[in-house]
């Protein structure tokens, strides 16, 4: 495999160059109209019927454990921020924006790397600058063990002492299998997050509704859960704008809902339904 697709669209959560928002970090999007299926950061259009029943996790790994956190140091860098790709004969060349004014020093350190065959400076800002770089990917064992089961990254972001990636897999034995191939290629995978979305199209909010995500997120921040409670559903039906009734029922469907976005797997939905 000569390099990787990456994404052609900015991050959808951090809203374009201007939002990072870890310090000193780095976040990948992974929308690519060059999408194939040798490639470990994208996703098919048609994902939904092929992995309706997936696993998501989100795995801590350092950044000296796999190439591409030790190509791109942040210790020259206030911030990183992988945006697009460029199609390149048979490879894909990541397009990355560097916060803070990039001197020669970022870019022999980055073309140190034996797997790094060019990076070129494509825009300069004042306050920032879009870098071309030329990487094969094939050599780095994380994306390789990623690719080989099957796994499609959905998000990173990168600091100097590590990384947060989040990656969907096609069940809970791929990833099994992923975890096992890296730890046998000496790299550190912390899983701070294991779930089973019933709704591949769910997104960040695990199923609740507006009103539903509403509810909840008041009654966590008024206390309604704290020990003492903090408030009582009659306040927060004040607050609502609904009936101290309507209240109890909406909480108890949002927790309902969370608990089995975010705890079930498909087979015990299935006995749970």
């Amino acid at each position: 495999m000569g390099g990787v697709p990456w994404p052609r669209d900015g991050p959808r959560a951090v809203g374009g160059p201007k939002s990072v928002h870890c310090e000193r970090g780095v976040r990948l999007a992974t929308e690519n109209p060059w999408y194939t299926m040798s490639s470990p950061f994208v996703r098919p259009t048609n994902l939904v019927s092929q992995v309706s029943m997936s696993v998501i996790t989100e795995i801590r790994i350092p950044s000296d454990d796999f190439e591409l956190g030790q190509i791109l140091s942040l210790e020259e860098a206030s911030a990183i921020e992988l945006e697009t790709l460029v199609p390149s004969g048979d490879v894909t060349v990541p397009l990355f924006w560097v916060y803070e004014p990039v001197g020669n020093g970022f870019l022999d350190t980055v073309e140190r790397y034996p797997t790094v065959n060019t990076v070129t400076k494509v825009d300069v800002f004042e306050d920032r600058t879009l870098l071309r770089l030329d990487w094969d990917a094939s050599q780095d064992h994380l994306f390789q063990c990623i690719l080989e089961h099957d796994g499609h990254i959905l998000s990173a972001t990168g600091a100097p002492e590590g990384w947060n990636f989040e990656i969907r897999f096609t069940d809970r034995e791929a990833l099994s299998q992923c975890q096992s191939c890296c730890e046998d290629a000496h790299i550190t995978l912390k899983a701070t997050r294991i779930y089973n979305p019933t709704d591949p199209e769910a997104g960040p909010w695990y199923g609740l509704s507006e009103p539903q995500r509403e509810a909840l997120t008041l009654a966590v921040q008024m206390g309604y859960y704290d020990i003492p409670r903090g408030c009582t559903t009659a306040e927060l039906a004040d607050e609502l704008g609904i009936s101290d009734q309507a209240v109890t029922e909406r909480l108890r469907r949002a927790i309902g809902t969370f608990g089995r976005y975010a705890l079930l797997t498909p087979e015990t939905v299935t006995h749970v339904d």
